[in-house]
């Protein structure tokens, strides 16, 4: 019996391939093992020609992290610190929108919970240290956020609202990695239910009104926790009539 097949979108960057500069479809393994881990099969979905057919053929979805969301997208001004991708950008609010008109199963990870956020009608903060002052929601400037080592990243606490979905999942409070100078600053048709304590930076959010749809602000799958890659696989299960895999996370 086959596994959810799990939609993961990916970006178009040019890496040196041999003696060859190639343009590629590049998402880090990470995403792919952990969607694997917890029993699902990952299929990466690039941003060229992009068409909501492929939606069709997926039992969840998640959007991974990377660049910045064009403001333009809610109205705003671009900030000086704001780098956009616009392919990137059209193919996956085009996703997004048609993956929740559909009650697909979503996880939005990082750039993907923004993407959930705007797409849902929200807003985001375009540079968190012009807000909060500080850089602790990532390295220090210049950090490779593919990098190993777990020194790319800023480390924080979250804490979970009590009665929401997330809060059954991860419970009242967890420790995070994090890579980002965006965040959510209305999450739109969403609900926000986690937060960073000392800042009140928006770390979750979801919604009631679909079988799941769930973005969280770090990066789980550079973790051992992979408890909403597991929750995610398990709607996909449910949607899809799947009987489930039993898979070491």
């Amino acid at each position: 019996m086959r596994r959810p097949l799990i939609g993961m979108t990916a970006y178009a960057q040019q890496v040196q391939y041999g003696n060859n500069e190639v343009m590629a479809g590049m998402l880090p393994m990470t995403y792919v093992r952990a969607v694997h881990a917890t029993g699902g099969r990952a299929v990466l979905i690039t941003p060229d020609e992009p068409d909501i057919d492929v939606l069709e053929s997926l039992d969840g979805i998640v959007f991974s992290g990377g660049g910045d969301v064009d403001p333009a997208y809610w109205g705003a001004e671009r900030h000086p610190e704001t780098d956009v991708d616009a392919v990137r950008d059209e193919s996956e609010m085009m996703l997004m929108r048609a993956a929740l008109d559909l009650d697909l199963p979503v996880l939005g990870v990082c750039r993907g919970m923004q993407v959930m956020a705007v797409a849902g009608g929200g807003t985001l903060h375009q540079h968190l240290p012009d807000l909060i002052g500080h850089e602790r929601h990532r390295a220090a400037a210049g950090t490779d956020p593919l990098a190993a080592d777990a020194s790319a990243y800023g480390r924080h606490d979250v804490v979970v609202a009590a009665e929401s979905r997330a809060h059954e999942l991860l419970g009242s409070h967890l420790v995070v990695n994090s890579f980002h100078h965006q965040a959510v600053d209305d999450p739109g048709k969403f609900t926000a239910v986690g937060w960073c304590p000392d800042d009140r930076v928006v770390e979750i959010i979801e919604s009631s009104q679909h079988a799941f749809a769930f973005g969280v602000q770090w990066h789980p799958e550079r973790t051992s926790d992979l408890r909403v890659f597991g929750a995610l696989v398990e709607a996909a299960t449910e949607r899809s009539g799947l009987r489930r895999h039993a898979f070491a996370g």
